[in-house]
């Protein structure tokens, strides 16, 4: 009876022509008074109150969810140690510098980039002077290079055809200042956590550029 009703209200008002929207709830067109009324009827209001009081509950539940996460991260961070962000810091590093000599040979051999759709390009990025021997030198980008895993992990860095491929690539003078640095560096953690998130950024950004390319 009520359909029929609002059916004949409907005829009625566009024989006076009224502007018809589609009721939020029942999608029956409807002659909204007021002019921005959403809704046809009372129980359709009443369904579409509840409807809209559930979205906001949901969206306060996923605010609330996504805060707790963001805290639980939060304290995840600040309980990591000096070792766990040098570590994560280093892999940043090293990721950006393997993006950054993705088109340049082996430091050391010369060999000439692998396929670089494999697992890390089947390449480190080696130091030329260790982080074990050289701890201070270990996020400084003249000291970092892509290598190929052969020269790295199985000819102890070649150390020797690095110089040579170091001295080709930086030139003479800044060879010579890596070698003459003894300097002592204590690492802190904000400092290492802003290197792990600026190379982090870094690394993102070349191989964005490389994909477009």
């Amino acid at each position: 009876m009520g359909r029929e009703l609002r059916a004949l209200d409907r005829r009625a008002h566009r024989g006076r022509g009224g502007r018809m929207k589609k009721c939020r709830v029942c999608r029956q067109p409807f002659e909204p008074r007021p002019p921005r009324a959403l809704v046809c009827s009372e129980d359709c209001a009443g369904a579409f109150a509840v409807s809209k009081r559930l979205k906001e509950e949901r969206r306060a539940e996923k605010a609330a969810q996504a805060l707790e996460r963001k805290d639980t991260k939060a304290r995840k961070e600040d309980l990591k140690t000096l070792p766990q962000l040098l570590k994560e810091a280093q892999a940043a590093v090293n990721s950006y510098v393997r993006a950054r000599d993705a088109d340049l040979p082996c430091i050391s051999c010369g060999k000439p980039p692998p396929d670089l759709s494999g697992l890390h390009a089947g390449r480190d990025a080696g130091h030329y002077r260790s982080v074990g021997a050289a701890s201070h030198l270990r996020f400084n980008l003249d000291n970092i290079h892509a290598q190929c895993v052969s020269c790295n992990q199985f000819k102890a860095g070649n150390a020797a055809d690095y110089r040579l491929g170091l001295i080709e690539r930086i030139g003479l003078p800044r060879v010579e200042a890596l070698e003459a640095d003894y300097s002592v560096k204590k690492w802190d953690k904000d400092e290492v956590r802003a290197i792990r998130d600026e190379y982090r950024a870094k690394a993102r950004e070349l191989k964005r550029e490389a994909a477009h390319v």
